[in-house]
């Protein structure tokens, strides 16, 4: 199928084959044609698959010819991320450049007052995070009833950084005959409910298994006693041919220390989180795309939808709590058929996590040990089959470790409350995770 057999406005088109598409992807031949009928959907689809192309293109045209009033957008694209949603406003840029169609993004991090002087002069397309919508929304900055599509991205995201309460108060607020696409990686029981509140009817569209790592990425664990881990991860940085990589911390001040640690070490290595001033998120995101910085140390804010081309390493520093999250951590490589290569480094305290990832992938890790020669190169070899392990993770290598560490006793909190209780945490690795707000 080409794009000229969907229906699509000439405007749009001569935009899309500007970017040098000729054919769409899986998911957006099978959602397209459903959006401009009119109808609900719900896309089951990963990043990486043309995901925000299927539901902003037949949007543009949809949207073509019609005018916004004054604080009363006329669709409403909410996003999980500051990052997602930008990319999602960079998209109208690139394939809405031939219709004239207004947009704002309304995220935090930004000047308010700028935002709501956008809004005054009315809007087509409206991209925002659920907090600074409901932040202007109970200021009288906006006005929800005119709303006609409305798009939930990044569903599962949503609920694992708990704005599910944030999306009901405002769907609340917009008139129920709407047409309402929802699309998300993964599809949970809480988020079947959400398609059964939200949607009418809704036509469903799958284009591969929820939570499937890429064939196309070469997967490697390293069994290794937390205060290990920094030198771990320079020996692995030194033994793999590194041409840009995300290293993914579970824990957000973590990742400032670890991204001030490697540029110790000389390397080009930036940290990537949520407490990060909005400007400064973009900036680091756009040498990281430049090539002018090698290593991007994140949290999970970039773990999903952040688009960046021929990355060729991911290196899980801390094991993801969620086996989800796993998949989509190191889809950050092996990309549009490239190859990739992705490290996780784990202790014996990660072992429920590790067996929840195998669990879902239907994988046994084999652990590679890691270790350095005279000259001071790392050589990687698998260890030697012990058949008195009782675990199949349990590594062999002599250093590490015979007795397991001391387990916390602390107990284990919704996604919100792990940034509340760090007071016992001592450096990189701990085994209480916390995912980005």
């Amino acid at each position: 199928m080409k794009f000229d057999e969907l229906g699509l406005s000439p405007e749009t088109l001569k935009a899309v084959k500007e970017c040098g598409y000729e054919s769409p992807t899986p998911i957006q031949a099978k959602a397209i044609p459903l959006i401009q009928m009119t109808r609900d959907v719900v896309g089951l689809a990963q990043t990486g698959t043309g995901k925000t192309a299927s539901f902003t293109l037949p949007m543009i045209d949809a949207l073509a010819g019609g005018r916004a009033k004054m604080r009363m957008p006329r669709s409403l694209i909410l996003e999980p991320t500051r990052e997602l949603a930008a990319q999602v406003a960079d998209n109208f840029d690139t394939y809405g450049k031939y219709q004239k169609l207004s947009k704002v993004l309304l995220v935090g991090g930004e000047s308010m007052q700028e935002q709501v002087k956008l809004l005054e002069q009315g809007v087509d397309v409206l991209i925002a995070t659920p907090g600074r919508l409901l932040d202007l929304f109970e200021r009288g900055s906006i006005l929800l009833t005119d709303i006609r599509i409305l798009v939930i991205d990044e569903a599962d995201r949503m609920l694992d950084m708990g704005f599910i309460p944030d999306i009901d108060k405002i769907v609340s607020f917009i008139p129920p005959t709407r047409q309402t696409l929802l699309f998300s990686a993964t599809m949970p029981p809480e988020i079947k409910k959400l398609t059964e509140k939200y949607l009418s009817n809704p036509r469903e569209v799958s284009v591969a298994p929820a939570a499937s790592p890429a064939e196309t990425v070469e997967q490697f664990l390293v069994k290794v006693h937390p205060k290990e881990k920094n030198d771990t991860l320079h020996q692995l940085l030194k033994q793999e041919e590194v041409k840009n990589a995300f290293i993914f911390l579970n824990r957000k001040r973590d990742v400032d220390m670890l991204a001030k640690w490697l540029k110790g070490k000389g390397y080009e290595a930036a940290p990537l989180h949520g407490d990060m001033a909005q400007s400064k998120r973009s900036e680091t995101l756009a040498e990281f795309k430049e090539d002018k910085i090698k290593l991007l140390v994140c949290s999970d804010v970039a773990a999903r939808g952040i688009d960046v081309n021929n990355v060729s390493h991911v290196f899980n520093f801390d094991v993801p709590m969620t086996a989800d999250d796993y998949v989509h951590r190191i889809g950050r490589t092996g990309r549009a058929g490239n190859k990739g290569r992705a490290w996780m480094l784990a202790s014996d305290r990660d072992d429920k996590f590790m067996d929840a990832i195998e669990k879902l992938i239907k994988k046994k890790f084999e652990p590679t040990s890691v270790k350095s020669t005279k000259s001071g190169k790392p050589q990687a070899k698998k260890p030697q089959d012990n058949p008195q392990s009782k675990h199949p993770n349990k590594p062999k290598d002599d250093n590490y470790p015979k007795n397991k560490p001391h387990k916390s006793n602390q107990k284990q909190h919704q996604n919100k409350d792990y940034d509340n209780a760090e007071d016992d945490v001592v450096g990189f690795g701990d085994e209480v995770p916390a995912f980005l707000k």
